[in-house]
């Protein structure tokens, strides 16, 4: 354990987030995945939807689930998902593999269509989404744990979610859509020391 708040050390010897001890899995995306800048537009979808699954869960409850929420939603492509019916929510609901949440679900088919609507207007997801992205200046000088905790929800968080609730979409609250600026990289939301944080800050700047 480090003295570090906030960080551990992993039989690596590198420092990392202490969100992702738990797991190997789980300190494999934090170290490959989260807080990595995003433009490819099915993983955008993927991660709204799956952040809205998340909902009273875990990420890592969702995260070991991933693979089968791939499969059950077609690799999260929004044109197929946007034609689904009730035969294939009845199939999602028996699916053990996923999340069971008749909500949850047909809330994924509704923002489905409205992904494909809001392409039409902006030309893809990551053009729609960085007009969200915070201004450098507006971020903590440091990223401490003190001031992770302090973050759940930002400025440009609460924006986007009123602008995406306007449109039609669901289960895109605030936090829930500021999950989903520190996993497609909009913030960077490693901890000052975290051995990840300086890759993931070289590579926001060349996005």
């Amino acid at each position: 354990m480090s003295e570090r708040p906030g960080l551990f050390k992993g039989e690596d010897g590198a420092l990392r987030c202490l969100w992702c001890q738990a797991t190997p899995a789980y300190q494999h995306y934090h170290d490959h995945e989260w807080g990595r800048p995003v433009t490819d537009e099915r993983r955008l979808f993927e991660k709204l939807c799956l952040e809205g699954f998340q909902a009273g869960l875990s990420w890592l409850t969702i995260l070991n689930k991933r693979e089968a929420f791939r499969t059950a939603f077609a690799n999260f492509d929004a044109e197929r998902i946007a034609r689904f019916g009730e035969r294939d929510i009845e199939r999602l609901l028996a699916d053990a593999g996923i999340v069971r949440h008749r909500g949850k679900i047909e809330s994924t088919i509704n923002n489905a269509k409205r992904v494909i609507e809001l392409r039409a207007e902006f030309g893809s997801l990551s053009e729609y989404v960085q007009r969200f992205r915070p201004a450098s200046k507006s971020r903590p000088k440091r990223m401490t744990l003190a001031a992770l905790k302090a973050m759940t929800t930002s400025p440009e968080s609460v924006a986007m979610s009123k602008d995406l609730k306007k449109r039609g979409w669901s289960f895109v609250g605030p936090t829930t859509v500021y999950a989903f600026m520190q996993a497609m990289g909009l913030v960077n939301d490693h901890l000052d020391g975290c051995h990840v944080r300086a890759k993931a800050k070289v590579r926001s700047a060349a996005a």
